[in-house]
């Protein structure tokens, strides 16, 4: 997982110098591409039909593989 430097000190001593204007410049450029909740929930269920539909045509074709093994099969 990626992680984040930030420098608490530059930042404080940003905020002293010019007020409250860059508190709001600063979150807005910063945590203007940050997912929200909903966002990541929407992945994890696109994600999660994804692996269903995998998982399902995995299945479809081992029974395919089963049932052509034991109609071939010459014992």
């Amino acid at each position: 997982m990626a992680t984040i430097t930030f420098d608490t000190l530059k930042f404080a001593n940003t905020m002293k110098e010019a007020g409250a204007t860059a508190l709001s410049e600063v979150l807005e450029i910063n945590l203007k591409d940050l997912a929200t909740k909903e966002d990541l929930h929407r992945e994890i269920e696109s994600l999660r039909r994804d692996m269903d539909a995998r998982f399902i045509q995995t299945e479809q074709c081992l029974v395919i593989k089963l049932v052509v093994r034991h109609f071939n099969y010459d014992g």
